[in-house]
């Protein structure tokens, strides 16, 4: 089955046709800005244009930068405060026309890794962290998804969550070289390992990429592996959930 993947960050909305059976994304990732206010109207218009843009009339699978509970966001997080409380697939549904199947976009990427990518086959506890505005955390367990473990939400010292001190865009804002940002990574690692103790966690996001360039400074026990699907992962697992839970989380317009 065709599906548009979408994956919704918060520097920019990418998507691309999947095939949702093999995880092979069938068209170039198209890339339109998150708009500045990041508020649920002007997002959900850029939804509609990507929809428009690969000319598609099948479902649609997104990937959510917040917690979503039966379709519900649950938290604004690093978007517009009008989030919270939003049914998603429904006002994503109404602008497109089309079914809609909305995760969080750690899931999404934990999901297509688990499936298609480095994860495939690994039993145990398995923790997937996208790095990129924020800190984004997938789990799964022997391959089963956990929904909505937000572990970038941890509070640190002075800072509200953790992620504001240890994502991608902290690196950006502050300048930091690798190694001031490595050792502040590690440091999330370190509190991620002493709360949940996973087996393996894989890194995702596009800072996932330059791995090498941080690895260094990781010295928690657990191991550490980058995501080979990188920024591709979030668009491949929507897709990939718009398929496994259309029937019971489906929108019809």
């Amino acid at each position: 089955m065709v599906v548009l993947g979408i994956d919704i960050g918060g520097s920019g909305i990418k998507g691309a046709l999947v095939n949702s059976l093999t995880g092979e994304m069938l068209t170039e990732r198209h890339r339109i800005p998150t708009p500045p206010s990041r508020k649920p109207k002007e997002m959900a218009r850029v939804v509609a244009e990507l929809v428009k843009h690969f000319d598609h009339k099948g479902p649609v699978g997104v990937g959510f930068p917040t917690v979503i509970k039966h379709g519900i966001c649950k938290s604004s997080g690093n978007l517009h405060k009008k989030w919270l409380n939003v049914n998603v697939p429904e006002l994503f549904s109404e602008v497109t026309g089309l079914p809609v199947t909305v995760i969080n976009d750690a899931d999404a990427a934990g999901y297509a890794t688990m499936n298609y990518g480095i994860g495939k086959g690994r039993k145990g506890f398995v923790l997937m962290i996208t790095i990129g505005t924020g800190l984004g955390s997938g789990a799964f367990l022997d391959g089963e998804l956990i929904p909505n473990m937000e572990l970038g939400q941890i509070p640190y010292k002075k800072h509200k969550k953790i992620e504001h001190w240890a994502a991608a865009s902290a690196k950006e804002r502050e300048g930091l070289s690798y190694k001031q940002w490595g050792k502040r990574f590690n440091t999330f690692l370190e509190l991620v390992d002493l709360i949940i103790s996973p087996d393996l966690i894989i890194l995702g996001g596009g800072t996932s990429k330059n791995f090498d360039e941080f690895k260094e400074y990781i010295t928690i026990d657990t191991p550490v592996i980058a995501a080979g699907l990188q920024n591709y992962a979030g668009i491949i697992g929507a897709a990939a959930a718009a398929l496994h839970q259309a029937p019971k989380d489906f929108v019809k317009p």
